[in-house]
């Protein structure tokens, strides 16, 4: 994610605020140029621009493209996306995904919902970002993405987060810190989080949309497997055996190995970590310099690149490696565990290398 900053006073910017925290300044994010913009309020519900220059006459900017409106989401304090003001939409690029949304008349669905929106969010910026094909349900019922965050009250029935032809199922109880803990020692995982459940079920998504029936689909098989092979059968059987004592060597993770669907959503979620953080890390201007390495220890980094502008993912990873040294150092020293806690592979290099190379061939152009 990269740093925002009021245009009014200066302050920096969270991706998530509505209001600049110095000036109070109403702020909203707007999707097309990814910008978190300082509003000024117009009239009744629309906005435009902050901007030194003055305005026109009857004090509107001459660009209607100028104003916006809120998604209608705001109101519940889950959303600061922008829609321009003349748009028939109520809502943005990120809530016209939802299909279902828990009983907001339950205060505990509201703020769990509120989690759930703020990893949702952060996971479409990311999207937008890397340029790939990004369309909502109500405009694709076929190729499409939509979201359904329900509660088993609501479901009468256990709901399993998870994906299947473009709708991605969440069960809200990840949003509760505990709640999702227990799960994560129930599963042996070393980490597990919303945004990282997000980021696994759209992989599942973005293998039909990029993979499946694609001139990749052979060099996918080589590196993650054959597909073809029965889905129930191998998940029941890592269940009820584990993963291969070698798993480490070939698989970001314990559950990649259980399948080559799950290897590919787990390696595309581990890639998505790497995108996002490095685009952090280079907002902040961070250098990784440790005084006792010596210059063959490959633990020096300067991260001055966009990670969405750079082709190699050679360099992306010579970038990484130094930086989760230093964020895990930096973790110890405060009396926590590892903020990464994975060792990425050769053969999970590779696989990267992979999905980076798929990415920059499907960008496309809003």
């Amino acid at each position: 994610m990269k740093l925002f900053k009021c245009t009014n006073c200066g302050q920096l910017l969270y991706f998530e605020n509505s209001i600049c925290e110095c000036c109070k300044s109403p702020l909203g994010f707007i999707a097309g140029d990814l910008n978190l913009a300082t509003l000024v309020q117009d009239n009744n519900a629309v906005y435009r621009l902050h901007s030194n220059k003055k305005p026109l006459l009857g004090g509107l900017m001459s660009n209607k493209k100028q104003l916006f409106k809120y998604c209608k989401n705001h109101e519940f304090d889950v959303c600061n996306w922008l829609i321009p003001a003349d748009s028939p939409n109520i809502f943005c690029r990120a809530c016209e995904l939802n299909h279902i949304v828990p009983n907001l008349a339950d205060p505990d669905h509201l703020r769990q919902w509120r989690l759930i929106e703020f990893a949702k969010h952060r996971l479409i910026y990311t999207l937008l970002q890397m340029k790939l094909p990004l369309v909502s349900k109500i405009q694709d019922a076929v190729k499409g993405l939509s979201f359904d965050f329900l509660t088993e009250a609501d479901a009468a029935q256990q709901v399993l987060t998870g994906h299947e032809d473009g709708l991605i199922t969440l069960n809200v109880d990840e949003a509760d810190d505990d709640k999702r803990e227990l799960s994560r020692k129930q599963m042996n995982e070393p980490y597990r989080t919303l945004l990282g459940h997000f980021r696994h079920e759209v992989g599942h998504y973005y293998w039909d949309r990029l993979i499946d029936n694609s001139a990749f689909i052979d060099e996918y098989r080589q590196l993650f497997g054959d597909e073809r092979q029965d889905y129930a059968q191998a998940l029941e059987r890592n269940y009820s055996q584990g993963p291969p004592a070698d798993w480490n060597l070939n698989f970001i993770s314990t559950y990649a190995s259980s399948h080559p669907w799950e290897d590919w959503a787990e390696t595309w979620a581990h890639y998505l970590h790497i995108m996002d953080t490095l685009e952090t890390a280079d907002s902040f201007g961070m250098t990784v310099s440790p005084r006792l390495a010596d210059k063959k220890s490959n633990l020096k980094a300067i991260i001055n690149v966009s990670p969405y502008q750079q082709q190699s993912f050679e360099t992306l990873l010579n970038l990484w490696l130094p930086l989760t040294f230093a964020m895990n150092s930096m973790n110890r020293s405060m009396g926590n565990k590892d903020l990464y806690p994975f060792v990425i592979p050769p053969k999970v290099v590779e696989k990267l290398s992979f999905i980076h190379k798929i990415c920059y061939a499907s960008k496309v152009s809003y």
